[in-house]
């Protein structure tokens, strides 16, 4: 079986997965055939360029003359089209990967979820970094029990590259075209690996209510070539607060405007028996706290017989930001040809954007929010 693949966005997203696909058959050779068969995007020009260096066969500057001729459609857009092409996809029988957060706005989200539950097919929502070996083996360490009752957990995720108030105006600073700021951009990946890790741990469980406060430090940025200024309408970071199902309780915190943290997403997971802590800056390492043991130790996850390691190089080689998403594409793709379910499949999507609008709320009533449980499947 070859699945042909389309691809709107050919830029950062664009670049990660096309460069993951790319990868697949000579890393994960039991993964279904992939045809890189259309890239998808408004600029003609640099649409073929990016065609040329990314490997596909053809280019389509309108999603809707491609979206049901294909076996695979990822949407890689600005969050505000993660919907409209996504529902079409998935009315047409054909399964979607959206980026996170999985839509621009909680109602979307929702739309996007009913149409992927009535269409049947494999959906996934770009939640990378559950394929990280290091938290897959913190997530087996905490189900096994090594970790006793959850009772704290910490997340934080910081960036830079927005502390200059200089820096150009984007969607991502727009409110009707990416939704929210770092509580999004960020948060979204920090909320799912929470989930991921303790949803179904003694004490922890999901998400139940939230405290949050958001900011926005600079309120208007220039329009890159223009001399233009344009209001900055969503936040430059947030906290929140969190109070699990089973007992435990826990602190987020996400930033776009924190110097010196380039890319600076931390988990800290605390016990009644020991703790854990990663860094996606040091991502081939755990750090674990055993009750046998004085102080943390540090493991490095590169052993043959870690999560997909195996696929990989010798023990110890070790691996980088870029093999998340071959991990991520090889078990998606693979869920497309058995047509069975993926997970984080949509479901997990919408539970993260819950949390997400639960915290926005929260910091415009200035009251602890409920979340809604997750119906359906």
């Amino acid at each position: 079986m070859t699945l042909d693949v389309g691809i709107l966005g050919y830029r950062f997203m664009g670049r990660a997965h096309a460069n993951a696909l790319a990868r697949l058959p000579m890393f994960f050779p039991e993964t279904p055939a992939v045809n890189r068969d259309v890239l998808i995007g408004r600029d003609e020009a640099a649409l073929e360029d990016a065609r040329s260096r990314l490997g596909f066969d053809r280019t389509a500057t309108d999603w809707r003359s491609v979206v049901d001729d294909v076996d695979v459609f990822y949407n890689l857009g600005p969050n505000f089209l993660h919907a409209e092409p996504s529902i079409a996809a998935l009315e047409a029988g054909v399964p979607v990967f959206s980026e996170k957060p999985l839509a621009a706005t909680l109602a979307d989200a929702e739309a996007m979820t009913e149409a992927a539950r009535s269409a049947g097919v494999p959906t996934a929502c770009g939640f990378n970094y559950r394929f990280v070996p290091a938290i897959r083996y913190a997530r087996e360490l905490i189900r096994d029990g090594e970790l006793g009752e959850i009772r704290t957990v910490r997340g934080r995720y910081l960036q830079d590259w927005l502390v200059d108030p200089e820096a150009p105006w984007s969607w991502r600073t727009d409110a009707e075209l990416a939704g929210s700021g770092a509580l999004g951009d960020l948060g979204a990946h920090t909320v799912d690996l929470v989930r991921f890790l303790v949803g179904d741990a003694p004490g922890g469980g999901e998400i139940d209510r939230v405290s949050g406060h958001l900011r926005t430090a600079v309120d208007e940025r220039p329009v890159e070539g223009s001399g233009e200024m344009r209001s900055v309408t969503v936040d430059d970071d947030y906290t929140a607060q969190l109070a699990f199902t089973d007992g435990a309780i826990g602190v987020l915190e996400g930033s776009r405007i924190a110097p010196g943290h380039t890319n600076d997403h931390r988990i800290e997971i605390h016990g009644s028996e020991g703790s854990l802590g990663f860094s996606l800056e040091r991502l081939n390492e755990l750090e674990v706290l055993r009750p046998e043991n004085r102080g943390f130790e540090t493991i490095l996850v590169t052993d043959e017989d870690d999560p997909y390691v195996d696929h990989w190089w010798p023990p110890g080689h070790v691996l980088g930001w870029e093999h998340t998403f071959v991990h991520e594409n090889a078990a998606f793709l693979q869920a497309v040809a058995d047509g069975t379910s993926f997970d984080p499949s949509f479901d997990a999507g919408l539970a993260a954007q819950r949390v997400l609008a639960s915290i926005e709320a929260s910091d415009e009533r200035g009251t602890w929010e409920p979340v809604p449980e997750l119906d359906g499947p």
